[in-house]
């Protein structure tokens, strides 16, 4: 169990995810920490307490307010404090970048067991039982293929392996890999 990595795994994710931005070229929309306009009006964060929220709310927004919406949105969807170290921090990063569904699929893969989406007893004692490193460089390669596919890779593609580049790299420590 790696339970006291979320800490750890959420200091590394704020740490890629910044400030307040509203780019309209991001299908995301106003975001801060990472949060996204929407996953704050789905967890009821209206931090004016005005009755909605909206971008005000989003620019408020904290890493004590935030945290708790990542542990249950991302790394409880994804099965994270079942996972071992590292291969937990790169499951994680991908579940808030790309969603859970996309970051349990995508960890099957890696793992080379069937492809559903559900992260059941089979997944997770592959997980256990396959080389910690291996997977997490395999989950590496294919999240890279993910970002060149798509359409906007030209405009944010140079963040998005930046991100993975730090994610990898921290997630082989946290996995006792050094180089």
């Amino acid at each position: 169990m790696t339970a006291s990595n979320f800490p750890t795994a959420l200091r590394e994710i704020l740490r890629h995810e910044g400030g307040y931005v509203d780019d309209p070229r991001d299908n995301g929309g106003a975001t801060n920490l990472g949060v996204t306009l929407q996953t704050a009006r789905e967890n009821g964060l209206d931090m004016d307490r005005d009755g909605d929220v909206d971008k005000a709310d989003v620019r408020a927004l904290t890493p004590a307010v935030v945290g708790p919406v990542y542990r249950a949105k991302f790394w409880n969807a994804c099965e994270c404090d079942k996972l071992p170290s590292g291969l937990d921090l790169m499951v994680f990063d991908l579940s808030i970048n790309s969603g859970p569904t996309r970051a349990r699929r995508m960890l099957q893969q890696a793992l080379g067991v069937t492809v559903d989406g559900v992260l059941g007893p089979k997944t997770l004692d592959a997980a256990q039982r396959a080389d910690t490193r291996y997977t997490i460089e395999q989950m590496r390669m294919l999240r890279e293929r993910f970002y060149r596919s798509l359409s906007d890779f030209q405009h944010f593609g140079n963040g998005w392996l930046r991100r993975l580049a730090g994610v990898y790299a921290a997630s082989l420590y946290l996995a006792g890999v050094r180089k």
